[in-house]
């Protein structure tokens, strides 16, 4: 019953909707802004899938990790922590996002929390602007991603208010489910692994895969020739019709990532994301210019401005912004606008789901065909959700609940406590 009530009175459990009549239309003011922070325990695998993946860092010799071999897994209890935010109005009406990166947090909890209080929760576009404009960091980085969180929320409100999904205030849906490719982060690159685990995945209708990169120039040659031989493997497993991307986590540099391509360009690979960090846009520009492969950054673009900058030199042709980073949902719309002018495509990055799923949903199938779906991170991401996000045969149904849908399961909440920074 302790449990019940508590979900109750932070606004977290399945409650009514009040209606426009009953809060007011247009009269309402933010009245608290609240992070929980939610402790539990979840049934999982300790010491299965953690191959790293190359970084920039990795140029040294006392930080590059030794070759990932896998080992003995076994069942486990694992620890699970998330912070969620409530933004409440003096009318009683909700919304909540999460989970909430702890930086994001601390921001809000910090910086805009009081700047945001009293003012009226449905305006939107005038509440992303003025929180742009309250300080001189706020155009990237953790106080972005503080907006980005604030944002999030108040389209979780508004669905509520109106009752109706994020993506339908949006103008979607364009489809009745969006397709997720399969997003491999921690399974093993080495070549029997990845035949099996490839093939397994197009079974389940992950027929888009993408595979990070564990090797870079620290490496030497042999290290490019892994990287070579994993996109040689995934195709000769996968066949013709699979898409396959590869992600370099910045990890390379300009030369390097030029002699992969012209190796694997053969085999036609969907993309390479993020070859260089985001402040060497000419690097960006020379390896489209010198290679078929598709060119895909962005998961650390911070608005659009960033965007446009890429996007007019003609750096990529696939835009990777993140709505839990980039501004929210407000800023990735105006992103996706923006790369239709210049035909390209955004399929946001999967830190998340809740908002990319909405925003991809709302948006034309051209400029938004995909999301990314992180195997291994969404397995246990949304632990405290009722409603986890999760593909069917490669599929994820759009949900006709109001906002973003998200209720917590109030049976795995084992310790709650209001987060606290300010």
């Amino acid at each position: 019953m302790r449990r019940r009530s508590f979900l109750s009175s932070i606004g977290l459990a399945a409650a009514p909707v009040p209606t426009p009549a009953q809060t007011g239309r247009g009269k309402m003011k933010i009245a608290t802004i609240e992070f929980w922070r939610l402790e539990g325990r979840r049934q999982g695998v300790i010491g299965a899938n953690r191959q790293h993946q190359v970084r920039p860092i990795h140029i040294y010799d006392e930080h590059r990790p030794a070759p990932y071999r896998e080992g003995e897994s076994k069942p486990g209890v694992i620890p699970v922590t998330a912070l969620y935010l409530k933004i409440r109005t003096d009318a009683g009406l909700e919304g909540i996002y999460g989970p909430i990166d702890r930086e994001a947090a601390i921001v809000v909890d910090r910086e805009l929390k009081g700047f945001l209080a009293g003012k009226d929760p449905l305006a939107g576009e005038s509440l992303w602007d003025q929180m742009h404009r309250s300080n001189r960091h706020s155009r990237a980085g953790h106080f972005m991603m503080a907006i980005s969180a604030v944002d999030n929320a108040l389209w979780d409100l508004r669905g509520r208010y109106f009752n109706a999904p994020v993506y339908r205030l949006l103008g979607g849906p364009t489809r009745a489910s969006v397709e997720a490719y399969g997003s491999c982060l921690g399974f093993s690159v080495e070549p029997e692994a990845v035949r099996r685990r490839s093939v397994e995945l197009l079974k389940q209708g992950f027929r888009h895969q993408k595979w990070f990169i564990a090797y870079g120039p620290g490496d030497g040659p042999a290290g490019l020739a892994k990287n070579v031989e994993l996109l040689r493997t995934l195709r000769e497993s996968l066949g013709e019709d699979a898409e396959i991307m590869f992600d370099a986590f910045m990890g390379w540099q300009l030369d390097y990532a030029i002699a992969w391509a012209k190796q694997v360009e053969r085999f036609r690979p969907r993309w390479i994301e993020e070859a260089f960090p985001m402040d060497q846009l000419d690097s960006f520009v020379r390896l489209r210019r010198n290679t078929s492969v598709p060119v895909a950054t962005g998961e650390h673009f911070y608005g659009r401005w960033e965007v446009h900058e890429f996007l007019r030199a003609g750096a990529i042709s696939v835009v990777q912004a993140d709505p839990e980073w980039c501004g929210g949902v407000t800023e990735l719309v105006k992103i996706c606008t923006l790369a239709s002018v210049h035909d390209a495509q955004v399929i946001p990055h999967g830190h998340s789901l809740h908002a990319a799923l909405h925003v991809v949903a709302s948006q034309p199938p051209m400029t938004c065909p995909l999301v990314e779906y992180l195997i291994n991170k969404m397995s246990y991401y949304y632990y405290f959700e009722k409603h986890a996000v999760r593909p069917v045969d490669g599929r994820i149904a759009l949900p006709d609940r109001p906002g973003f849908g998200i209720e917590l399961d109030e049976v795995k909440i084992e310790k709650h406590s209001v987060a606290r920074w300010s």
